[in-house]
């Protein structure tokens, strides 16, 4: 990689993971304005697209896109991954802004926390090798722990505390969004055998139920969030790390190994699960607080 490439995709993937967190400041601001009975009845993405606010997040999600693409056209995913992560710092601040306030100290904490730690698990791992094609029933018997853990997930989803509720969707949004990544890794590899090929095979229709069924969860997650960050963390960390382990065992892909670069990937996995528990705790505390202050400025 040259000098200009680099030039070209650090900015690049700085614009689109600041876009990325944008979009989902946006979103979820949109989206916890709109009361749950309403969602329930005719459907939350009904109720979305009646915002031109949550429409308008919709463009500058273009503009994340076409960031990645940029960035990843002219450099190596392993150096523009770790940079989309920090979308997670970006939507702290403008999540920030649009409630007119300062970000919390120990919300940047936790959300430093998750971006530095799922950046150094990235750049450790770097998952290589394995096939380009994976038959159906060599898929629906792993499929199986992935099913349980959304079961589970809307199960919290349903039934749980708004905290419980957040990372319970954001938990669903993430693996559906990770196993997308991986069926569409293998449904571009079966268009090189020709459109037909592409058509008449199954991962490319996954997809099409996949991706739509992560977005929707993605959007409950920010509606059942009175904060933003512990749902998008969330969902950023699982989106890699999903679409790794689909690699791994669906592809046959493989980590970097060896006892420091492991050592270092479980390090990274703690750090993330701490920043993770920092900002489901404190970020809607902050929230709240910022909340009961505004309702007394407004009494006097």
């Amino acid at each position: 990689m040259s000098p200009v490439d680099l030039v070209i995709a650090v900015p690049a993937a700085l614009l689109s993971a600041a876009s990325f967190g944008l979009t989902g400041a946006m979103q979820h601001r949109v989206a916890r304005a709109i009361p749950t009975a309403e969602s329930r009845r005719f459907g939350l993405l009904f109720a979305l697209v009646r915002h031109p606010f949550w429409l308008l997040s919709l463009l500058v999600n273009l503009v994340g896109v076409v960031g990645q693409w940029v960035a990843l056209s002219t450099a190596p995913l392993v150096l523009v991954q770790p940079l989309l992560v920090s979308g997670v710092l970006f939507a702290i601040v403008f999540a920030a802004a649009l409630q007119h306030q300062r970000p919390d100290r120990t919300v940047i904490y936790g959300g430093v926390l998750c971006v530095v730690g799922l950046a150094a698990f990235l750049l450790l791992a770097q998952p290589s090798g394995g096939g380009e094609t994976m038959a159906l029933h060599d898929v629906l018997p792993l499929s199986l722990g992935l099913l349980a853990i959304l079961v589970l997930c809307l199960i919290g989803g349903v039934r749980g505390n708004p905290t419980v509720r957040t990372l319970a969707y954001a938990t669903a949004a993430g693996v559906f969004y990770g196993v997308t990544a991986g069926l569409i890794k293998v449904a571009m590899d079966t268009l090189q055998d020709g459109l037909v090929v592409f058509l008449t095979s199954w991962p490319i229709y996954a997809v099409a139920i996949c991706g739509p069924l992560g977005f929707v969860l993605n959007q409950h997650a920010f509606q059942a969030g009175v904060a933003l960050a512990p749902a998008l963390s969330v969902i950023v960390i699982l989106d890699p790390l999903v679409g790794i382990g689909v690699g791994i065992l669906w592809l046959g892909e493989g980590l970097r190994s060896g006892p420091a670069i492991v050592t270092g990937e479980v390090l990274a996995l703690a750090a993330m699960a701490v920043g993770v528990a920092i900002l489901a705790r404190r970020a809607p505390q902050v929230v709240r607080e910022a909340h009961e202050a505004h309702q007394v400025a407004e009494s006097q």
